[in-house]
């Protein structure tokens, strides 16, 4: 039975959904320069793939395993890298997981939801 004290896990993966779509339109139309130049853009953006990372900790194993096209454990990680910074935050490795990662990641939370028995 589901505790009224927990939040339910998919709602965990529409958070992701939203975060990874702020990310991709607030960076929408940018080139790396550019994205590293607009403080306030680059801000809210690393702090959204912070957001991702601390939403999916909240995915139970189960469904990590049943997904596990999604890397799950790189997106917790980069999210403890992110918000302890260990060593700086990369901008190449940034402008990476924006252009490659997240377009993936979502299509793949898309699914998910997607799938999402009631």
């Amino acid at each position: 039975m589901f505790n009224a004290g927990q939040r339910e896990w998919r709602l965990y993966i529409d958070d992701m959904i939203g975060f990874a779509e702020k990310v991709l339109s607030y960076t929408e139309g940018m080139d790396q320069a550019s994205f590293i130049s607009h403080h306030l853009t680059y801000d809210a953006t690393l702090r959204n793939i912070e957001l991702i990372g601390e939403a999916a900790t909240h995915i139970p194993d189960d469904i990590r395993a049943e997904n596990s096209g999604i890397p799950w454990r790189m997106i917790v990680a980069t999210r403890n890298r992110l918000i302890h910074g260990y060593l700086g935050v990369d901008d190449d490795i940034l402008w990476s997981i924006i252009v490659d990662e997240i377009p993936a990641l979502l299509s793949g939370l898309h699914n998910i939801s997607s799938n999402k028995i009631s």
